[in-house]
C-alpha cells in the first residue's frame, strides 16, 4: 500500500506538433534523438499511466490506486470519483499549431460513449468520437508566452476582420452573419462554412490566405490566418482566427477551457490540468476525422471574450488558480530560502512538478527528507502524513478541490 510521499517517472508522448528542446530544457532530461515531445502525462490515464516508486519497485499508478483507492485517494474522492484518479496533469509543449476542437459535457459524452459502443465502433477506431464516457474541462497555465485560440469573438469584432479580407467567396457568409448578428446567425454561418464541399472550401481559404499575407503585420489574427494556411493548404480551419479569439498568455497566466467551447493550441508552453478523458471532437487543421454533425452538436456558439485567469494568493508561498471544475485544482509554491510551505493537516492526493532550484520535503514519515530536483514529481497519497518543504524553486501542485458536504436541513 502506497502511504508515503514517493517519487513518480512519467510518459512523454511524441506527437509530431510537440517541440524537441521545451520539455528537455524544462525538466532537465536529455533528448539526443531530438524527437518531438509533445506531452509529459502524470496521472493515471490506462492509455499512458504514471509509475511510483513502492519499496524500490516501480508500480502503474493505475495499479497502486486499485490496490488501496480510499488511502491513496482519499474516502471522498474516492466515493466521488469511482475509486478513479479524476484529473490527469500534463506538460504540454506545442512548436507547431494543434487541431481546431471542442470537449462534450458529461452527458454528451456518456450518451456517445454508449451509441458508439452499441454501434460496434471499436475504442481505437480513427473515425471514433467518444473514447471514453467521462467530460473533459481542461485548464492551461502558461510556462512561456503562449498563442490559442479561444471561443467565438464578439460577432461585430469577427464581421469587421472578415471585411477587411473581402474576398468575393466570403461574401455570402459575411452577409448572412452580418443579417443575423447573434448565437443562430454564428451557428449558421459555421454550419455553411463547414459543410461545404472540399473544393469549395480549399479556394476560400486560398483566396483569404492571399489577402492575409497583404495585412499580415498589420493584425496578429491575420498573420496566422496565412502561416496556417502554409501548414493547412485548403483546410477550412485556417480561417479560424477571423472568428475565434485570439489570446495570449504570458507565463503565469491561464485560461479555463468549458466544455462545448472551440479553441486550438498555437504555440508555446504550459502545464495543463484536466478531468481524465480523451474525448476530442476535432473541427480543422487536422488529417484526423471530423465528424462535422456531432461537432455542431457540441459547439456552443456563444460569443464573447476570452478571459484571462490569475493566480489568487493563498498563503505568503502559494497562489491558486480558481476554475470551476470538481475534478481538478492547480497552485504554483514559490519558495526562498527563509520560507517554508506547510501542507494541510488534513490533505487530498497531491501531485507535486519541481520546475525550478532544489528543495527538500520532510514527513514523520521519513527519516531523512526527500531532496528534490528540477524535474522532479512525486505523488502525495491523502493517507500521508502533513509534510512541508523548504529550499528554493517553484512547484506545482495539483489536486482535487475540497467540496464540502451539504449541511443537512
Amino acid at each position: 500500500m502506497l502511504d508515503t510521499i514517493s517519487l513518480l517517472r512519467n510518459p512523454i508522448q511524441h506527437y509530431a506538433w510537440g517541440s524537441k528542446t521545451a520539455i528537455p530544457k524544462l525538466l532537465n532530461i536529455p533528448n539526443p534523438e531530438r524527437n518531438p515531445m509533445a506531452e509529459l502525462w502524470m496521472g493515471a490515464h490506462p492509455k499512458a499511466p504514471s509509475q511510483v516508486c513502492v519499496d524500490g519497485r516501480w508500480i502503474s499508478l493505475i495499479d497502486v490506486i486499485a490496490s488501496s483507492p480510499e488511502s491513496v485517494l482519499g474516502s471522498e474522492v474516492a466515493r466521488r470519483f469511482d475509486s478513479q484518479l479524476p484529473f490527469l496533469f500534463k506538460i504540454l509543449a506545442a512548436a507547431e499549431p494543434l487541431s481546431i476542437q471542442v470537449h462534450p459535457n458529461k452527458q454528451q459524452a456518456i450518451e456517445g460513449f454508449t451509441k458508439e459502443n452499441e454501434l460496434g465502433i471499436s475504442l481505437d477506431a480513427p473515425y471514433r468520437n467518444y473514447r471514453d464516457d467521462n467530460h473533459k474541462p481542461e485548464l492551461l497555465c502558461a510556462l512561456t508566452p503562449f498563442e490559442a485560440l479561444k471561443g467565438f469573438r464578439p460577432v461585430g469584432e469577427a464581421l469587421a476582420l472578415m471585411e477587411t479580407i473581402a474576398v468575393p467567396e466570403l461574401s455570402p457568409l459575411v452577409d448572412g452573419l452580418r443579417n443575423h448578428p447573434d448565437m443562430d446567425g454564428l451557428k449558421r454561418f459555421f454550419r455553411i462554412l463547414m459543410k461545404m464541399g472540399k473544393s469549395e472550401q480549399a479556394r476560400m481559404v486560398s483566396r483569404v490566405v492571399e489577402r492575409a499575407k497583404e495585412k499580415a503585420r498589420e493584425r496578429r489574427e491575420l498573420y496566422w490566418v496565412m502561416e496556417l494556411g502554409k501548414k493547412y493548404p485548403g483546410d477550412v480551419g485556417v480561417l479560424s482566427p477571423l472568428f475565434l479569439n485570439l489570446i495570449y498568455l504570458e507565463p503565469g497566466q491561464a485560461m479555463f477551457l468549458p466544455a462545448g467551447e472551440l479553441h486550438a493550441y498555437l504555440g508555446g508552453t504550459g502545464l495543463e490540468i484536466m478531468a481524465n478523458s480523451d474525448n476530442v471532437l476535432r473541427g480543422g487543421l487536422t488529417a484526423k476525422h471530423v465528424d462535422v454533425d456531432e461537432l455542431l452538436k457540441i459547439v456552443r456558439f456563444e460569443p464573447g471574450r476570452p478571459e484571462i485567469l490569475h493566480a489568487q494568493m493563498v498563503s505568503e508561498v502559494e497562489k491558486v488558480y480558481r476554475a470551476p471544475a470538481e475534478e481538478f485544482e492547480l497552485s504554483c509554491i514559490f519558495l526562498e530560502e527563509e520560507k517554508t510551505y506547510y501542507s494541510a493537516k488534513k490533505h487530498g492526493i497531491e501531485i507535486l512538478l519541481f520546475l525550478e532550484g532544489e528543495a527538500r520535503i520532510n514527513s514523520p514519515q521519513h527519516q531523512e527528507a526527500l531532496q528534490l530536483r528540477k524535474g522532479d514529481s512525486v505523488i502525495v497519497p491523502a493517507c500521508a502524513h502533513p509534510y512541508h518543504i523548504k529550499g528554493k524553486g517553484i512547484i506545482y501542485k495539483a489536486t482535487v478541490p475540497f467540496i464540502p458536504s451539504p449541511t443537512p436541513s
